[in-house]
């Protein structure tokens, strides 16, 4: 695997050209025209994760001017190697796809990426696809891991090194930095392709989410969680603010009644409301599917929660319950889910800090906004310092 590294002060690295798929990293190269133009610039990596499959990320804190300059003396290196077969520029051949950072995107965003890159590869052996992104690489994994899935359909047997490569570029470089809810939808697709996964088209209504074991977000315990949910990326329920004193509760669960019905690709956020401050933190964050849920009950334990998995204010034996059923009516016999007299709720939400939207306008101009500090710009002719939109570059056949 070649292996572009570039950090401030430092010459650009990498190996020779030399059957990426198996070979270790050989003696470091010198490119010194890109290396001064960046070298006032934030590390970006250059992978090259196959022959034809390029990876290129940019850190969040990149800045406009930095990231378009770099841009271009990484497209000035690949035309070197590449020619014409790739292109690394904005432009009617570039296919966008764009998610929030540390999100996963939606499983047919999924299936649409891939179908783009394997029309792409198998237009011309020479033809090239170069990802980039800016901010965290674990989009990258999403799409490298769900493409090795989509060959190992898809493709001939000959490909057989370059999906071992794949594998290894997302084991080794992806899942340390990746989010579950990441994981979690790379598996979903794998699993629908092989047949192991069954789809589920029956309706699903939510009426409790139960949170076992309480957050420590206070500084004498405790936190005041409230729910945000939302269907394909727009807000569909947002719950009271529940005050849980620190030590008086093992559990507490939100209900929702009448049931809400849930279809396709779910994002779960429940923050927790600071006391006597206008500001909120995630507490944990989920994603799924309703096409993969065959059980009424189903519960994601602390490592399968995004933020939380790796936050030590999250009990490690904590983890959070969904109660599905298939009809909007209250289920009967679920008294003992009842929270105990020390939880209160707050149900004023018409608070602009609990309606607040992190992702209003998401393909205009905000990322996921107050809780990351991230903000972000999509215009297509202008890429802002959190620009989450993928590219997939589509040069034309020489």
């Amino acid at each position: 695997m070649v292996l572009f590294q570039q950090r401030k002060g430092c010459v650009l690295e990498g190996s020779t050209r030399v059957t990426p798929s198996i070979q270790p990293l050989l003696q470091p190269i010198r490119n010194m025209s890109v290396s001064r133009t960046m070298e006032d610039s934030c590390e970006l990596d250059l992978v090259y994760v196959t022959e034809r499959i390029i990876a290129v990320s940019f850190p969040s804190t990149a800045n406009e001017e930095n990231f378009r300059s770099n841009l271009r003396e990484v497209a000035q290196m690949l035309k070197s190697k590449h020619g014409g077969n790739y292109l690394v520029r904005m432009g009617p051949r570039v296919l966008e796809f764009g998610w929030p950072d540390l999100h996963t995107p939606a499983l047919e965003k999924i299936c649409s990426i891939c179908k783009a890159m394997d029309t792409w590869l198998s237009a011309d052996p020479h033809n090239v696809i170069v990802l980039h992104n800016k901010g965290n690489r674990g989009r990258i994994g999403v799409v490298i891991a769900a493409y090795m899935h989509y060959s190992n359909i898809s493709a001939s047997a000959n490909q057989a090194l370059d999906r071992f490569a794949m594998k290894r570029f997302y084991e080794d470089k992806i899942v340390p930095i990746g989010q579950p809810s990441q994981r979690r939808y790379v598996n979903y697709f794998s699993g629908l392709l092989s047949g192991s996964i069954k789809m589920n088209n029956k309706p699903l209504f939510l009426h409790h989410v139960i949170m076992h074991g309480i957050p420590n977000f206070e500084s004498k315990g405790g936190c005041r969680p409230f729910l945000r949910i939302y269907q394909a990326m727009q807000p569909v329920y947002t719950s009271g603010i529940y005050n849980i004193p620190g030590d008086s509760q093992t559990s507490v669960c939100i209900t929702i009644e009448p049931g809400l019905l849930l279809k396709g690709d779910i994002l779960l956020k429940c923050y927790h409301k600071k006391f006597r401050s206008p500001a909120r933190d995630v507490i944990f964050r989920v994603q799924f599917h309703t096409c993969v849920v065959h059980d009424l009950g189903v519960v994601f334990g602390k490592e399968d929660l995004d933020d939380a998995f790796k936050d030590d204010r999250f009990p490690e034996y904590g983890k959070v319950e969904f109660v599905f059923s298939y009809g909007p009516e209250k289920i009967q016999g679920m008294e003992h889910l009842e929270n105990g007299p020390s939880v209160s709720v707050d149900y004023n939400t018409s608070d602009p800090l609990i309606r607040w939207d992190s992702y209003d306008n998401f393909s205009g101009h905000r990322d996921d906004g107050m809780e990351d500090g991230n903000k972000q710009n999509t215009n297509s002719q202008s890429i802002g310092a959190s620009q989450v939109a993928w590219r997939i570059n589509m040069p034309s056949q020489t």
